[in-house]
């Protein structure tokens, strides 16, 4: 046994005076859709719905174990790691300062205050990530604090290893394959850590935050210039350069990306089947399945589910998001005929399961015309191509603006 292993199993076992290992379910749903025994380790149904109370459980008691006179801990987190944070707070009698950006929604501030209680104070600053983690830092360091970084920590991927641990115990074997999501690193670290290089293992990013896959392809961690921050759990511009020294003999092709939108028929799939809530970082494994198909048939696979944090005021735009990828609903701007009975004739081309889910007239481009933003939703994406066929026999001119991400900004 490495050293890593003993350290990931000594963290384990204190962790359990803070909560009892999460459940690792065999999905019945899931096996039958893949053929194959699919096992979930539902970090969801953790103190604080997410893996994140693991790696600062460890890096918290370890610290105060060098310095017993250390009683102030700051983070920069808009999620799931202030969450835990503010939980270990409370738990251990230290006082915690999370700083949030400006923007981070009102649920997410109130569930942190929740769980630290007194112990902790959320202090909002920065309208983006990057001044709020510079804020949190200088604090830090003015303050003599121990700053707690969601990934880039020893400690904290030793804790995250405590995943592998109980799964092991829990499925009684290794796996054939664990399906994993991956941000900054720390959770992937600490499998790999635990786990040996030997266990196949795939690394799930969504598809515009693909930062371990840009690593890998220049051989260390790199900032990629833009990211998508929808899958709000996995979206980190760099992976940590802790992680990556576990990391950086991968088989890319054990790295995929999923698209953003395909992620939302995972979540409401797994939300309207099974009854499971999930955020769009925590249904990244599950959704990777459709990807690897023969690799996995008959084979046993856990997946981590690692976050529940779902805001359900999001859930219109996941719904949204899931049909636009599915093919059942689709936005576009029709030039109107500004002539008695163009309208009917246009509702006349629709079938007997097309409805129509948004009608606004934007404006008159001339005294004959006007511009229409229509939205349609249908029960086959075939049906599209029979309206479009229709209107574009009858002399209609449309833009199919579904897919076009500035002008859904502004129309949509």
């Amino acid at each position: 046994m490495t050293d890593f292993q003993d350290l990931a199993l000594a963290a384990t076992a204190r962790m359990r005076a803070l909560f009892p290992a999460t459940p690792c379910q065999r999905n019945d749903y899931l096996s039958d859709r893949y053929n194959a025994d699919i096992w979930l380790k539902r970090e969801d149904l953790s103190p604080v719905r997410s893996y994140k109370i693991r790696g600062a459980f460890n890096a918290m008691r370890k610290a105060m174990a060098a310095a017993p006179d250390q009683n102030l801990f700051v983070c920069a987190s808009a999620g799931n790691h202030a969450q835990g944070v503010a939980f270990n707070c409370r738990h251990f009698g230290v006082r915690g300062v999370i700083f949030m950006p400006v923007t981070t929604p009102q649920q997410k501030i109130d569930k942190t205050r929740v769980f630290g209680g007194d112990a902790i104070e959320v202090r909002l600053v920065g309208d983006y990530f990057d001044d709020t983690l510079a804020a949190a830092q200088r604090f830090s360091a003015e303050a003599g604090g121990h700053f707690l970084s969601p990934f880039d920590d020893a400690d904290v991927i030793e804790g995250q290893a405590s995943v592998a641990v109980e799964m092991l115990e829990q499925v009684g074997r290794v796996p054939d394959r664990i399906v994993l999501p991956v941000g900054g690193g720390g959770l992937s670290a600490g499998m790999r850590g635990y786990l040996g290089p030997d266990v196949p293992m795939t690394c799930v990013e969504p598809e515009r935050a693909a930062s371990l896959k840009a690593a890998l392809m220049a051989g260390e961690p790199v900032t990629l210039p833009t990211i998508s921050n929808f899958v709000d759990g996995a979206a980190v511009a760099r992976i940590g350069a802790e992680p990556f020294r576990y990391l950086q003999d991968i088989d890319p092709a054990d790295v995929i990306t999923v698209n953003e939108d395909r992620i939302c028929t995972t979540i409401v799939e797994m939300l309207n089947v099974e009854g499971i809530v999930l955020e769009p970082a925590g249904a990244l494994a599950i959704d990777a399945l459709k990807d690897l198909g023969p690799v996995i048939e008959g084979k046993t696979v856990v997946c981590l589910a690692t976050g529940g944090n779902f805001d359900f005021e999001r859930l219109p735009e996941v719904k949204e998001r899931a049909q636009r990828f599915a093919g059942v609903k689709k936005y576009f701007i029709l030039r109107m005929p500004q002539r008695p009975g163009a309208l009917k004739e246009f509702l006349n081309f629709l079938g007997p399961h097309d409805d129509i889910a948004r009608f606004e007239y934007l404006k008159k481009s001339a005294r004959n015309f006007g511009s229409v933003l229509i939205g349609i939703e249908t029960s086959d994406p075939a049906a599209f191509a029979a309206l479009f066929a229709k209107l574009e026999s009858a002399g209609f001119s449309y833009t199919d603006i579904t897919n076009d991400e500035m002008l859904a900004q502004f129309l949509i």
